[in-house]
């Protein structure tokens, strides 16, 4: 029964070529509360928030909103999403291949979240409260609301609540040295506080729409780390803190200009403050960090959209923006400072772009989305490292999408991308806890880019069942991974470009519907990924893989709808994966083993639903192993290795949202 009505509402909306349309009525047995929980129910398709890189072209996720991308990039789409009441939904289209008029933000398959037009005033008020295995427990409070009337729309939200991270937990390890053998045990715990507001207003402007939005994140988080030697009792301390403050204010007027073309202007401002500090004691001596950084960005960006005809739509614009890193860092080793490539370092960027895209339904199987975009950047720096750069990048794209029936698509893309310089590349870094220790910052880097090649297969069946098969493959030049630098501190690892590489990937995504198994209003939903990577080690020169890569990942997510109980339960299943470090005297493996979530939600009431969660019920152990040489990889010292397995315990959720409104 449950898939019959899902297969009628879906056959309810009549969707444009390459659109399917899913209705309330379809997630109805899920009785959702927001936006989010509705795009999680989509088949074939997974939320993805986007990229934190500066600039604004290129950096979407792959939700829109009313046809638009949200005028945010600190405020992520999983958070927006989440604060979208489900009454407020019309309907969710997936758009699959591009369409004219649609910007699908350099994607071959997005979704848009399509609202209501009533000025009906919605929103939810939650308290949350979480405990973990080792006594401690937290808890949070966040609301929103929505409404407008006249022509007018406003948006407010609060969040504040404390928390851990859940990633850190009791240890053992070992070290082999030449020296000897020592082992140690390892007590350690996070916690901190968040706090957030967000706001926004849409007026009636000009003819057009205005709408400006703003946010506020603050953040304090700790750390304690106690390491103790089992034979000798000696302790080694490590204490950190973490204050992150940020504020973004953003704006976009829409107006049509003719029947057929449309202006939109964007603008963009944002800062974050943050402060780091990072202290060690032993009986060997005393070493403390701190990492002192300010960063903005201010963008404007203007965009002609224009429907040709039906079938072809041709979008023209150019983007402008200011970017500035200000860091200082201090490194001092039982009282005596030590000197850091760049430790004091002013970065600023002036970056344009210009970019045309057009979007073609040759048939009503088949249809073309390209680009094309040429960038343009000038990077200076002041402080320890001095100097000024100009780079440039063309960057075409083409996406070509074949349906030769309903239940079954093709995708092929062609794209150069090219990498967003991190600043967080450009200072120094501290893990004091780790081997790792301190490593500089390097602002003569240069991004990453690489030419990629992607098909993808899909087919749709039993109604909202979906499996997709993706390949990708990089031919990456300038790889970004870790290399030395000389000072008169002493040799550091850095971030550095090493050369060319290559990435292939190979992913499945699947929506399994479960009702003619017998198992009525369930689903299994989930995706398995494999990685390969090449490119030459600057120390050894030999062939290896691209450093922070992961082998191999997988979700699993089983629900089971029962709304005769009004009961949504379900259990999650995570891969553990594995990634290495090269640097110029160390190999660094971390191994997170896989684990298991389990949750249900009820809802006594309309307006009521109370969720509870059971997280790493399967008790998931992280293991990291560094094999570290007194000097070069190469140069034939006998290597210490350090092996260390935490435990992260299971910890407890539980959450009670009221909503309110239409």
């Amino acid at each position: 029964m449950i898939g019959l009505i899902l297969a009628q509402a879906i056959a309810a909306a009549a969707p444009a070529e390459g659109v399917i349309a899913y209705p309330p009525a379809f997630f109805a047995a899920r009785q959702p509360d927001t936006a989010r929980d509705m795009i999680e129910r989509l088949p074939g398709f997974l939320l993805e928030s986007g990229s934190g890189a500066r600039g604004f072209e290129g950096t979407a996720g792959n939700v829109l909103i009313d046809g638009q991308r949200p005028a945010s990039k600190t405020d992520g789409l999983y958070d927006i999403l989440g604060r979208i009441s489900a009454s407020k939904v019309a309907r969710i289209e997936v758009i699959r291949g591009g369409g004219p008029g649609i910007d699908m933000q350099g994607r071959a398959v997005v979704a848009n979240v399509v609202l209501k037009k009533d000025a009906a005033v919605r929103g939810h008020v939650q308290a949350e409260a979480q405990h973990a295995e080792d006594g401690r427990s937290f808890g949070g409070l966040n609301g929103q609301a929505s409404g407008g009337s006249d022509g007018r729309k406003w948006e407010v939200s609060g969040l504040w609540g404390r928390g851990f991270s859940g990633l850190v937990g009791p240890a053992t390890g070992v070290t082999l040295a030449p020296s000897g053998v020592s082992r140690f045990t390892i007590e350690s715990e996070d916690d901190g506080w968040i706090e957030q507001a967000t706001g926004a207003y849409e007026v009636s402007l000009a003819g057009g729409t205005l709408r400006l939005n703003g946010r506020y994140y603050g953040n304090h988080l700790k750390f304690e780390e106690d390491s103790r030697d089992v034979a000798t009792g000696a302790v080694r301390s490590t204490d950190q803190t973490y204050l992150d403050d940020e504020r973004e204010a953003g704006a976009r007027f829409t107006r049509p200009l003719s029947s057929r073309a449309t202006l939109e202007l964007v603008a963009l401002a944002q800062s974050d403050e943050s402060t780091l500090t990072s202290g060690q004691t032993s009986r060997d001596g005393e070493q403390r960090f701190r990492l002192d950084r300010e960063t903005q960005e201010i963008i404007g960006r203007a965009v002609v959209k224009f429907s040709w005809n039906p079938a072809l739509s041709l979008e023209a614009g150019g983007e402008a923006a200011h970017n500035r890193l200000d860091s200082q860092t201090a490194f001092a080793v039982d009282g005596t400072d030590v000197s850091l490539p760049g430790a004091d370092v002013v970065v600023e960027e002036d970056r344009g772009e210009l970019f045309g895209k057009a979007s073609w339904r040759v048939s009503p199987r088949l249809s073309l989305d390209g680009s094309i975009r040429y960038e343009r950047s000038t990077v200076t720096s002041d402080g320890d490292v001095r100097l000024e750069k100009t780079l440039s990048y063309l960057k075409p794209r083409l996406v070509g999408t074949w349906s030769p029936d309903e239940a079954n698509q093709l995708r092929v893309r062609v794209e150069r991308e090219v990498g967003q310089l991190n600043f967080n590349d450009f200072v120094a870094q501290a893990s004091l806890n780790t081997d790792t220790g301190v490593t500089a910052g390097n602002v003569d880097l240069e991004p990453e880019r690489a030419w990629v090649v992607e098909a993808a297969f899909e087919r749709r069946f039993w109604g909202r069942g979906s499996v997709i098969l993706t390949a990708r493959r990089f031919f990456v030049s300038g790889v970004v991974d870790r290399g030395p630098v000389f000072t008169s501190g002493g040799v550091f690892d850095r971030p550095t470009n090493i050369g060319d590489g290559r990435k292939d990937i190979l992913r499945m995504d699947l929506t399994l519907p479960l009702d003619k198994t017998g198992l009525k209003g369930a689903q299994l939903k989930g995706y398995v990924v494999k990685r390969w990577s090449r490119v030459d080690d600057p120390t050894t020169g030999e062939r290896r893989q691209i450093s922070n890569l992961r082998h191999m990942e997988w979700e699993a997510h089983f629900t089971q709808d029962l709304p005769a109980w009004n009961l949504t339960w379900g259990v999650s299943g995570y891969g553990g994966w594995q990634v290495y470090y090269y640097r110029f005297n160390a190999v660094d493996e971390q191994k997170l083993d896989p684990f298991v979530m389990v949750f249900g939600e009820w809802r006594p009431r309309p307006d009521i639903s109370v969720r509870a969660e059971v997280g790493n019920l399967t008790n998931r152990g992280f293991r990291r192993v560094t094999l570290t040489h007194p000097g070069p990889r190469n140069g034939g010292l006998a290597p210490t290795l350090t092996e260390r397995e935490t435990y992260f315990g299971r910890n407890y959720f539980l959450r009670v949202r009221k909503s309110f409104g239409g």
